[in-house]
């Protein structure tokens, strides 16, 4: 089935078209169109077109419109996760949390679009200040040029376009090319909202040829992208003066404390952490530091509930691990992995193949940190664990990399757990869980190469506002 594009509130026929294919089946989904310089411009003049519509909006309209959307996902809930099963091989029932917390996102934007707020500034604070009301207003930026990855196709775009919306810009969303669907079933969806024509546009195709113009468009005013850091920060410098949002790498990692019990539901939550969505997360639980007291007690009880996962199909609700999203990724995770053992690692289980799609949870020990396992984003299911003997030593382990995106702590020593809030180099540090915990409406980014800028709606806002200033001198009556 040929898809198009969606530009200015209609269907648009690309040029050009390729094969979608399933990550886990190798079947052909669709044919998505691949964008020229032409379809970009033409998205891009729409949005620009469209901001005077928007504007036009209030609040409580926008507010409206998100709450439409909400209602659209809600209704399509089953068949939205099923394209994501499809399309990104995402087992169903991460998927269908996937497409559960798409609605909290886009809810919570519908509350947001009601709090942008500025301030009331006492100028009398200082002297020549005196008989002034002055006050601060946000305000949209304009056209927020969106790039958006394979992994979160719904929930990730939502984080770009439900805070785009709510501050009263305009959007052109570029998807990743292996989850085209989702985008388009969302702009479905849009359609079907009091959105004004034109305020959300879709391209789809490779990023390569179309990013670069993206960035660089003298009417697009903001950029926010989630992706690899080297993309990312040539897009940062190719930007200019633009506003620049940046979600990046990560290799994340977890610190186990002495005075810690090593109950079912801690290593659970170590393995969810860990190979949630086959470790393509970008929070997902990469390095795992162990008091040397817990060591081997923590790596049988990892090994044996890793040994659990169901591996399979993602549309089988039972499935734990599915493919990966390419053929190339399972080559490289393989080769990390290998080099890795041969520089001295120990393979606790996985290290294998199973097919050209998939790869079997693994986990590694007495991992070097120079080791690409360990110092960059595997963005795969394989977990290192390692121990240490002083938390000191544990705290700068974690700091040892070029991300610093989330950290995680568990400890019951108090004082321990706020040292370690002060220490750890990183956008957010969870006590007592693993790094890969979110919800949505949390500040969200990185230090570091782990990011630029801050997700979660009301953070998000931020970035897609101005902020003026407002000084009326008054005068004697």
């Amino acid at each position: 089935m040929k898809k198009q594009f969606y530009i200015d509130g209609s269907w648009v026929e690309g040029v050009k078209h390729e094969n979608l294919v399933a990550p886990h089946s190798g079947e052909v989904l669709a044919e998505i169109p691949i964008a020229t310089i032409e379809n970009l411009e033409e998205a891009i003049r729409a949005a620009n077109n469209a901001k005077t519509q928007i504007e036009k909006l209030s609040s409580y309209e926008r507010s409206v419109i998100l709450e439409q959307l909400v209602e659209q996902f809600k209704e399509n809930r089953s068949k939205l996760a099923e394209i994501l099963a499809l399309e990104a091989s995402k087992p169903l029932k991460a998927a269908l949390g996937e497409i559960d917390r798409t609605i909290a996102t886009y809810k919570i934007a519908a509350e947001e679009a009601k709090r942008i707020y500025g301030e009331t500034i006492p100028l009398d604070a200082v002297a020549g200040g005196e008989g002034r009301v002055t006050y601060t207003v946000r305000e949209p930026v304009g056209v927020i040029g969106a790039i958006t990855p394979f992994n979160f196709p719904f929930n990730l775009v939502a984080h770009k376009v439900g805070p785009a919306i709510a501050a009263g810009n305009t959007i052109v969303l570029k998807p990743a090319s292996q989850t085209p669907l989702s985008a388009i079933a969302l702009a479905e969806m849009i359609d079907k909202t009091d959105l004004p024509k034109g305020a959300f546009n879709l391209i789809t195709g490779k990023g390569s040829e179309i990013g670069d113009a993206l960035v660089k468009h003298p009417d697009v005013n903001a950029i926010t992208f989630t992706g690899s850091p080297e993309v990312g920060i040539s897009l940062k410098n190719k930007a200019g003066l633009k506003k620049v949002t940046l979600e990046l790498g990560a290799n994340s990692a977890l610190i186990i404390d002495e005075d810690v019990q090593l109950t079912d539901e801690l290593i659970n939550r170590c393995v969810w952490g860990a190979f949630i969505y086959n470790g393509q997360v970008c929070i997902s639980l990469q390095r795992i530091f162990v008091h040397h007291t817990l060591y081997n007690e923590f790596l049988l009880k990892m090994k044996n509930a890793t040994k659990m996962l169901n591996i399979g199909s993602p549309l089988d609700l039972q499935t734990d691990i599915s493919a990966l999203i390419s053929k190339k990724d399972v080559a490289r995770i393989d080769e990390w992995v290998k080099q890795s053992i041969k520089d001295g690692a120990d393979l606790v289980t996985g290290g294998d193949i199973i097919d050209e799609r998939l790869y079997k949870p693994t986990i590694l020990t007495n991992v070097k940190n120079s080791s690409d396992v360990s110092c960059k984003e595997i963005f795969g299911p394989v977990v290192v664990i390692n121990s240490y003997e002083q938390f000191d030593e544990a705290i700068n382990e974690v700091n040892n990399s070029r991300f610093g995106l989330q950290a995680g702590v568990y400890t019951n020593n108090l004082q321990r757990a706020l040292y370690a809030t002060k220490k750890l180099h990183v956008g957010g540090v969870l006590v007592n869980d693993v790094p890969t915990f979110r919800v949505d409406l949390m500040p969200y980014g990185g230090v570091k190469e782990s990011g630029y800028g801050r997700e979660g709606i009301k953070y998000a806002i931020q970035e897609m506002t101005e902020l003026k200033l407002v000084s009326i001198k008054l005068s004697d009556c």
